[in-house]
């Protein structure tokens, strides 16, 4: 007679599965809306499970955040300059936008929530990388109306992506609304150079 095989399951990184799961509920549902229990339960593991691999709610929320934050900070690290320098805008607009399409849980999270959740440490390191945003670039337009446009535009951009709920954020024709963001956010910062 065979030696029976062991069940072979696809190897899942269950922590990675957690993070994305809550990342997910902590946008549509809020921080303080969503439980460790209801992750487990969407994540169909148990809720000692989830703690085994996160200590508590907040590490797992600051988990969750973390590569989106980090992300931001090698944007803004990397390309800061690029907004106001008209060789570079086209890039900057791209790199931009893509972010925000990329990471548009997170953004919806630190826009809608950040202000309630300043006390942790993740999302008070992001809102202080949104605050550099303004002071880099905004240091180095020389008049109002051209802070006020730089403004409007990527504020604006980041606005379309979070005021929806978190449910909607599947778009239909990413290419398409990449493409109309890109082109509206290059229109309201060409005349920066001028």
């Amino acid at each position: 007679m065979p030696t029976p095989q062991p069940i072979t399951r696809p190897q899942t990184d269950v922590a990675a599965e957690l993070r994305s799961i809550a990342l997910e509920m902590f946008a549509e549902h809020g921080y303080t809306g969503t439980s460790l229990q209801q992750i487990a339960d969407a994540a169909g593991y148990s809720k000692s499970s989830v703690l085994y691999h996160f200590r508590s709610k907040e590490a797992l929320f600051e988990e969750a955040l973390a590569p989106s934050v980090a992300e931001l900070e090698e944007f803004l690290d990397s390309i800061v300059e690029k907004a106001t320098s008209g060789d570079s805008r086209a890039q900057f607009t791209a790199d931009f936008v893509d972010l925000l399409l990329d990471h548009r849980l997170a953004a919806h999270i630190i826009i809608n929530q950040g202000q309630t959740l300043s006390d942790i440490p993740t999302v008070d390191r992001a809102r202080g990388l949104i605050d550099r945003i303004g002071e880099s670039f905004m240091s180095g337009l020389p008049t109002t109306k051209q802070r006020i446009r730089l403004g409007v535009a990527l504020a604006g951009a980041a606005y379309v992506m979070v005021a929806s709920r978190p449910s909607a954020t599947e778009i239909d024709d990413i290419d398409e609304v990449r493409e109309a963001l890109i082109d509206v956010v290059g229109e309201l910062i060409t005349p920066l150079s001028n």
